[in-house]
């Protein structure tokens, strides 16, 4: 069965993704990967991630991929040395550089999908040089990629879910231009996501605004209805984007494709199911789903038609937790911003608790129940185990 790997940058992010059914997670480092950024861990963290991640029986993917220079090359050596102490299962880079690097420290090495790997004769050059297993391309459709798995024999990892760039497999100079923030150094500031107009240089007031859509930002790539073809078609590995998301985004959509891989091996990957995994995945920030490349190119209805996300809901700050209570299972929460209620659905999240959600059906002051709290502290009975410090979010529906 296919390997189902989730994003995380803390460890927020991290126990989501544990409890929520990852085979493995991909994170980087604070330097030299793909989503500068996101918040990522310290060299000085590497070990105890990855032993959480072997502790829970998933495997940890370190990124090394973005484009290397000069005066970092010592860098590249002492990450790969870290990493191979701490156990990595796998470096994911695609400068010759690091690979040289993780051929030179003997450690396992995932060409990145920055290589736009797009041919088979492109994937036995990297199966010749010692990779284990290729990213490919996004802009490869299904048969593209079954005949490379076919010809090749290397492992084969492709994207099911999250952002898609406008460019070829993200190699975009845009941010760069503008703000000289490199999308190749992992610091995009996304500028494809705005609203843009044509302006006439020698009649100056003549602009036109281009549309509703906005023609530069792409809908999120969404495989779950066809996730059956994939797995059939041999593809080793099903990777989710969004290292810049939401530990609730990594949770929910984490779970969802769990749940699709698994209903697919037990033979129960059905339309219901699929409709129903759906709006799940709408919950949790989203510009609108698109089969990506897969089937056919992308057109004109693949393109987000406003700003933002479009999840049907939102999680809004309510407080924190001062102290656990074991016995009864009871949080002390202080609310010291929007007001809480019985009924209320909310969110817990915590680096040891990770993302955890109840309704509300018991709330006391004093001991004495109450049916609305705003800005003091209340006891909530809990189903779960919650620390001290972990954040109180109510979930809203829009």
């Amino acid at each position: 069965m296919a390997e189902l790997l989730s994003p995380v940058s803390d460890r927020v992010m991290l126990k989501a993704a544990i409890d929520a059914g990852a085979d493995a997670v991909y994170f980087g480092l604070k330097k030299l990967n793909m989503r500068a950024t996101a918040k990522n861990f310290d060299l000085k963290e590497l070990n105890e991630i990855v032993s959480i991640c072997h502790s829970n029986n998933i495997k940890a993917y370190l990124t090394v991929n973005s484009i290397v220079y000069n005066d970092e090359l010592e860098e590249i050596e002492k990450i790969i040395r870290a990493a191979k102490q701490a156990n990595v299962d796998a470096i994911i880079c695609w400068d010759t550089a690091v690979i040289k690097e993780c051929k030179k420290q003997n450690i396992v090495f995932h060409i990145s999908t920055q290589a736009s790997v797009s041919n088979i004769k492109s994937a036995e050059f990297y199966k010749d040089l010692g990779a284990e297993r290729i990213i490919l391309a996004r802009e490869l459709n299904l048969n593209q990629i079954k005949e490379i798995i076919e010809k090749t024999g290397i492992e084969v990892e492709t994207f099911v879910h999250g952002a898609m760039c406008v460019s070829i497999s993200g190699r975009c100079f845009m941010s760069h231009y503008l703000f000289n923030r490199s999308a190749n150094r992992g610091d995009c500031l996304q500028p494809c996501r705005r609203k843009y107009k044509i302006t006439d240089i020698e009649e100056k007031d003549n602009e036109l605004l281009l549309g509703e859509d906005y023609v530069l930002s792409p809908k999120d790539l969404c495989a779950l209805p066809f996730l059956d073809k994939l797995i059939n078609a041999g593809i080793t590995c099903f990777k989710i984007e969004g290292r810049v998301r939401s530990p609730e985004y990594i949770k929910i959509v984490t779970e969802v494709y769990r749940e699709a891989i698994d209903a697919v091996e037990k033979g129960v990957f059905n339309e219901a199911l699929i409709n129903n995994l759906s709006e799940k995945l709408k919950t949790v920030y989203n510009r609108g789903f698109s089969g990506g490349f897969y089937f056919n190119s992308p057109t004109g209805d693949d393109f987000s038609d406003k700003a933002g996300s479009k999840a049907t809901t939102r999680k809004v700050y309510a407080g924190f937790v001062k102290n656990f209570f074991k016995k009864p299972m009871v949080a002390e929460v202080q609310v010291e911003a929007s007001k809480l209620r019985l009924g209320d659905k909310i969110m817990i999240q915590g680096s040891t608790t990770g993302v955890r959600e109840i309704i509300i059906d018991s709330m006391e002051i004093d001991k004495m129940p109450v049916k609305e709290v705003e800005k003091r502290n209340a006891g909530i009975k809990l189903n779960f185990v919650a620390r001290e410090n972990d954040k109180v979010f109510i979930i809203k529906s829009l």
